[in-house]
């Protein structure tokens, strides 16, 4: 924590502390993909770093509360260290692998913490976390499980994502995140050779093991090279899980949600239905329901005398999610805000949302809060399955269940994003 001095690359900024090059003694590992470090009493968030290493880091972003920053050299390494996985996402690259200079053991030691943290800071729970790891990806150290991958275009035209905290675009030639079939995608289209229009937005799908792999430029769906203008030119794909030993097909539209990791749906899908339990006959709601990735496997699983109340606030989600259950009774698709859905707010023609036995969730990242918690407590149900994909927020919504009476009575982690800070849970919570 000495010796600071200002980098020689960079012209001296109009924010002072930025381009500062400080030594720094890095200590434990937070939430956002970045450890904590001390300079002069101010926290500093340092990327690309480890506990317990000594690096050189160049303050990135000032502020009177903490600094940013990222490692720029390493002068005393941790064990736990490797060769980065994909150095255009290093230091000043672009966003979306801070840590692919970490072993894939200790990516997940990593993650455990920051869920251990988040719940006894934010819910008051100590709790073991294991984070597991998703099929195959040992095998292939972590890389090629993106089924779905969105990039920008420079000023040159040129494919890339943006630097970290940054409208920048740094150019790329390759995605080692990405599943063989999307880069087979991108190489037929010549995604990363040709010139595109400065600001284009690319979004490459390839289901796993699939055959219909769409390209969409701003949206356009593309077809051997050009725009595909024609009224019915495909804007959707097949996506095939199984969960528990049945088959499920999906038809969701290319730039729609879905899980982007190829094994995500299936591992996703067993969790969730390994954690509602025996539904047979049961009402069980699926809150932020999507396409209907775990609608069809609860639709299943509670049968004939069963009922499935699936709520979801995206149009286009649930014109798919009608696709999907198509034929299935049992199940009762809503269209509305979720808060608004569960409160009878969505509309006087809305039907209320029946008592349920049990809750399922999805929400996006900044969790469900205090209006649905408080709806989904209102209903009694006897048991509440929360998929997040947020720590801080999964462990916030947590204790406001617990202030309505429900406890934490399961947890499983999964590494479904490697060389990323992001991880999924799925949590049981029991009244």
């Amino acid at each position: 924590m000495t010796r600071p001095r200002r980098s020689a690359t960079r012209s001296r900024p109009a924010d002072p502390e930025v381009g500062l090059e400080l030594e720094l003694e890095i200590g434990p590992v937070a939430h956002g993909g970045h450890c904590v470090a001390r300079h002069e009493g101010r926290v500093v968030f340092v990327r690309h770093s480890l506990p317990g290493e000594t690096v050189r880091a160049r303050v990135t972003e000032g502020g009177k509360k903490f600094w940013r920053a990222d490692a720029v050299e390493v002068l005393e390494p941790s064990s736990d260290r490797v060769e980065p996985a994909w150095p255009a996402a290093g230091p000043g690259g672009v966003g979306g692998a801070e840590l692919s200079h970490v072993a894939l053991p200790a990516q997940r030691r990593w993650k455990e913490a920051v869920v251990a943290e988040q719940l006894q800071r934010l819910a008051g729970l100590e709790t073991d976390v294991t984070v597991e790891a998703a099929p195959g990806d040992d095998e292939r150290g972590g890389l090629g499980y993106r089924t779905r991958v969105e990039l920008v275009t420079d000023a040159a035209g040129r494919a890339g994502m943006r630097r970290f905290r940054s409208h920048d675009v740094v150019p790329l030639d390759v995605m080692p995140l990405a599943t063989p079939e999307v880069l087979a995608l991108a190489k037929s289209e010549g995604v990363f050779t040709r010139r595109w229009r400065p600001g284009q937005r690319l979004e490459l799908v390839a289901p796993a093991g699939g055959t219909d792999a769409l390209l969409l430029v701003d949206g356009t769906p593309w077809r051997r090279g050009r725009p595909d203008f024609r009224p019915n030119a495909r804007r959707a794909v097949t996506e095939t899980v199984e969960v528990s030993g049945a088959e499920h097909r999906y038809r969701v539209a290319a730039d729609g949600f879905w899980q982007v990791h190829r094994e995500a749906p299936a591992v996703l899908g067993g969790a969730v239905l390994d954690a509602v339990g025996d539904v047979s006959g049961a009402t069980v709601l699926d809150l932020y329901s999507g396409a209907g990735l775990f609608t069809l496997p609860l639709a299943a699983a509670v049968g004939d005398g069963g009922h499935v109340v699936a709520v979801e606030g995206d149009e286009q989600a649930v014109k798919d999610a009608r696709r999907n259950v198509h034929g299935l009774d049992r199940v009762d698709l809503r269209l509305g805000a979720v808060d608004r859905v569960l409160t009878g707010r969505a509309g006087a023609d809305a039907a209320p949302v029946p008592a349920a036995d049990v809750v399922v969730l999805d929400p996006p990242r900044a969790g469900a809060g205090r209006a649905v918690v408080d709806a989904m407590a209102d209903r009694e149900p006897r048991r509440i399955v929360y998929v997040a994909c947020d720590p801080a927020a999964l462990a916030r919504d947590i204790g406001l269940l617990g202030e309505r009476g429900y406890t934490l009575t399961g947890l499983r982690a999964f590494d479904l994003f490697p060389h990323t800070h992001h991880v999924e849970a799925v949590a049981v919570l029991d009244r």
